[in-house]
């Protein structure tokens, strides 16, 4: 187990039963970055993970 996985397990403890909207997310991503400026690239490198899961990976 990863470290961050206490984090994530926190985060579907907590919240698993929500749902929330894309546009809800990338606005509480671009916030966490205006507050940590240091994790500007994870969360882009994040963000761009999640837009292009349905691409096919020949591409």
């Amino acid at each position: 187990m990863y470290f961050t996985d206490r984090g994530i397990e926190e985060l579907e403890k907590r919240r698993g039963e929500e749902e929330i909207t894309f546009e809800w997310l990338a606005e509480q991503l671009r916030t966490f970055v205006d507050l940590n400026p240091d994790f500007e690239v994870p969360v882009e490198r994040l963000a761009t993970w999640l837009a292009r899961l349905d691409d096919e990976e020949d591409e």
